[in-house]
């Protein structure tokens, strides 16, 4: 799908004459059916030693289930089973690597998180403050840690946060649901293996599958894009309209999403996302929606800026008999708006992306506060 809207085009901020942003990017990754069982023979030549311990953070989905049998565990390792039912907290991460440092002599040899964007995020987060003094919400914004992360992780068990290839790691904070967006965060190795994604809802299957969706068309569609974030944008975008959208074979539409979601990640390292991700940020905030869920139902009313990318969503519901919730912003108060508004709001390289320098000419605190009151 081209991009939407012709004067985007003209008004995207050229790299000429600014300096290129030098990124990372995940150095080491293995694909494929199977790929989790290679974890022990890549952990072990990074063994500090038998005191060092590697820490596994899971998601608790997996607390009873066979995955945890085939985590090879060696000496003094521990698995911690994290809840993914909330949004990852600054409090969360800061408790995490208290425990950690309590039980434990020596620092660990890494962290490995298993499971979908919370325990991903969850892990960045813990690797990080495990080598940097403070407490995690000292590192919302860009660029604010000084040291490396210990060695770590990412290991997603449901497809489409692009958490595991992002310099990001989204908390909510005591003030602000912002991400720690630092060099240090990117995961040193990812394991991506489809077969890990199997027990995972439809509903989740199909909310997680559209972040991705809208990653794509929040970037494609933006000011910000350039053929870098382009050419990623473009092919993950029509990975999920094969998946969401054609009859593809299950075993297939399992390796399809996963590379979706790798390359829509991809796609908003060299750019960024737009509105729909503003707004949720605010619903999660102030109500605790999930991420994913939170984009479907902002995005679904945002035909005035991605009228093609809003088509395509809406029918994608429908053939996945998807019914988003309604009235959920129905019963808030004028400062339970006033909350949303401005956390939405505070979000600006985003809106800047969508809709340009001038943006918040185009999009007011009332006319903002008009889109949430659709949801």
């Amino acid at each position: 799908m081209k991009t939407e809207n012709n004067l985007k085009k003209k008004q995207r901020t050229s790299n000429q004459n600014t300096s290129y942003r030098n990124f990372p990017m995940v150095p080491r990754v293995v694909f494929g059916q199977g790929s989790f069982n290679q974890l022990g023979d890549i952990l072990l030549p990074k063994r500090l030693n038998s005191e060092a311990p590697f820490i596994f953070l899971i998601d608790d989905f997996f607390e009873k289930r066979e995955l945890v049998g085939r985590i090879p565990m060696m000496f003094n390792d521990e698995v911690i089973f994290v809840s993914a039912e909330e949004e990852p907290k600054t409090a969360q991460v800061d408790a995490l690597v208290k425990r950690i440092k309590e039980t434990f002599e020596e620092l660990p040899s890494g962290i490995i998180g298993i499971g979908g964007g919370t325990l991903l995020d969850l892990a960045k987060a813990v690797a990080i403050l495990l080598n940097n003094k403070g407490k995690a919400q000292d590192y919302q914004g860009w660029d604010l840690v000084g040291k490396p992360s210990l060695y770590h992780v990412g290991i997603p068990t449901i497809s489409g946060t692009g958490a595991e290839v992002s310099r990001t790691t989204v908390l909510l904070g005591p003030e602000k649901k912002l991400g720690i967006n630092s060099d240090f965060t990117t995961y040193d190795q990812v394991i991506l293996d489809p077969d890990l994604t199997i027990t995972v809802p439809k509903e989740q299957w199909f909310y997680t599958g559209m972040d991705c969706f809208i990653h794509c068309i929040e970037s494609l569609n933006g000011t910000y894009l350039n053929a870098f974030s382009q050419s990623y944008g473009e092919k993950a975008l029509e990975l999920c309209e094969e998946v969401f959208l054609q009859d593809v074979p299950i075993m297939e539409s399992r390796d399809k999403l996963m590379m979706a979601s790798w390359h829509g990640g991809m796609s908003i390292a060299y750019s960024q996302v737009g509105i729909a991700h503003a707004m949720s940020y605010g619903l999660s905030y102030l109500l605790g929606i999930k991420h994913g869920i939170g984009n479907c139902l902002v995005f679904q009313h945002l035909e005035e800026f991605y009228p093609e990318g809003v088509r395509l969503f809406k029918k994608m519901l429908e053939k996945h008999k998807i019914l988003l919730p309604k009235g959920v912003c129905s019963n808030l108060t004028q400062n339970d708006f006033d909350i949303l508004v401005n956390v939405a709001l505070g979000m600006e390289a985003l809106w800047e992306n969508a809709l340009g320098k001038e943006w918040k000419n185009i999009m007011t605190p009332e006319r903002l506060q008009e889109l949430y009151q659709k949801i």
